[in-house]
């Protein structure tokens, strides 16, 4: 399986950068808050493509922070494209996509890029690609949104998404407090 023309994907947090510099990571996509200064756990790993884009984990703006939009999915999905463009320069690769915890911001933006691939495969394949990728997936809905429009699911990403939700709520009990406390119980209602 070589999704996203890269031979090896990753989905981590931040607390987990260090461990990633052995892995030849050739590719990088950081999701953070605004606010947060440069990571310095770059400077330990082989030469790499970096994109960074900020914005906070949320579902509802706020005022003062930054609500994902259509735009900032829009930019993961060019950075898909460029991955395809550039498969053809090199023989292997490996992407990295992190967020603050690895659970929400970046699972969703890695859904989005193996969803840009296989356009032709299932939902709630896609969701069980993800979770064997990074099995305490929360994506966030805002962008799952976004990227089922931007890749013309008709909602279909969206109610895999559900799905998901219930099979993450069985298999991590936790998480209903965890994103209730968050103020993320407009998603575990979608489980249903």
């Amino acid at each position: 399986m070589q999704p996203i023309a890269i031979s090896t994907l990753t989905i981590c947090g931040i607390e987990e950068l260090p461990a990633q510099s052995a892995r030849k990571v050739s590719h990088v996509l950081s999701l953070l808050d605004p606010d947060l200064p440069e990571l310095q756990s770059f400077v330990a790993y082989d030469a790499h493509e970096r994109t960074t884009l900020r914005f906070h984990d949320i579902i509802t703006p706020q005022e003062g922070r930054v609500h994902p939009t259509e735009a900032h999915v829009d930019e993961i999905l060019d950075f898909g494209a460029k991955l395809r463009e550039s498969a053809l320069k090199r023989q292997e690769g490996h992407l990295l996509v992190h967020c603050h915890m690895g659970i929400s911001r970046s699972t969703a933006a890695m859904l989005s890029l193996i969803a840009q691939v296989h356009a032709d495969e299932g939902e709630d394949a896609l969701f069980a690609r993800l979770r064997a990728i990074r099995p305490q997936a929360w994506p966030n809905s805002v962008m799952i949104g976004f990227a089922d429009q931007a890749l013309k699911r008709g909602g279909r990403l969206t109610d895999a998404l559900r799905r998901h939700y219930a099979h993450q709520l069985e298999a991590q009990p936790r998480y209903r407090q965890w994103m209730a406390d968050l103020g993320r119980s407009a998603e575990i209602e979608m489980a249903g």
